[in-house]
């Protein structure tokens, strides 16, 4: 899968997430501490990537979920916290349709056979999603390391901090403006973190108003959809959501 003008869109919408989340990070920050831990990551991703490219939108999207509430610390994998809560970040509604979190524990399980205890989840989640990126044929951009792993999840943070997908414009400018981020990042971020590819019912309810006007916009083009039955209605469709 290759990308074109989205691959400047991925760069820069990754660029806005750590600028927002994280702060004195460095590069190579496990040099000493765990060699290879990149390498490791790395290794893991394009060894299975390849089978299934349909998991690097996913694993990039678990990025801008997780640093969406609280900065990026990873709260998003968690089932209990160590207080014993399991109302986590993972049961929010926006996070039930992520996926990608047992690759994300088998990356862990190598990293921690390598070197117990030292290379952070939020780490794995940050280095993950840009090598998925890059083996789909995606740009590379830089990961800076030493984040630490949050103890803390709160589904209802999750709910108050992730846009959903029904947020008209004005809604998705004021929570990405509470963030700290602009009309650009607001366009980057919501592209990029699908890699093109969105689920249906994150647009039915736009296009089944449109049907109700009588037209709609398709894939390819601006039809007219005057409806003299549902079949008729069904047969207009596109195959391929816009």
């Amino acid at each position: 899968m290759k990308m074109g003008y989205a691959n400047m869109m991925i760069i820069l919408g990754i660029i806005a997430i750590i600028g927002f989340t994280e702060a004195q990070l460095m590069p190579n920050y496990y040099a000493h501490s765990c060699p290879r831990a990149e390498e490791i990551v790395q290794g893991f991703v394009h060894q299975h990537i390849p089978n299934a490219p349909s998991l690097a939108a996913p694993l990039l999207r678990m990025q801008f979920h997780d640093c969406f509430v609280r900065g990026c610390d990873a709260s998003v994998l968690l089932n209990i916290t160590k207080a014993g809560n399991n109302d986590t970040e993972k049961l929010a509604n926006p996070n039930l349709t992520l996926r990608g979190f047992d690759f994300i524990d088998g990356v862990k399980s190598l990293l921690e056979a390598e070197c117990p205890g030292v290379v952070s989840c939020a780490d794995i989640i940050a280095l993950v999603a840009r090598d998925a990126v890059v083996t789909i044929g995606g740009p590379w951009w830089p990961v800076t390391t030493g984040r630490r792993d949050g103890m803390f999840s709160n589904e209802s943070e999750a709910l108050q901090n992730i846009p959903p997908p029904t947020s008209n414009f004005s809604s998705l400018q004021t929570i990405f403006a509470s963030k700290g981020l602009d009309l650009k990042d607001l366009v980057l971020l919501s592209g990029a973190h699908t890699i093109g590819i969105s689920i249906c019912p994150s647009f039915l309810n736009d296009y089944t108003t449109s049907l109700a006007m009588g037209t709609a916009k398709t894939h390819h083009s601006t039809v007219s959809t005057q409806p003299t039955s549902s079949q008729e209605n069904a047969r207009r469709l596109p195959t391929t959501q816009p």
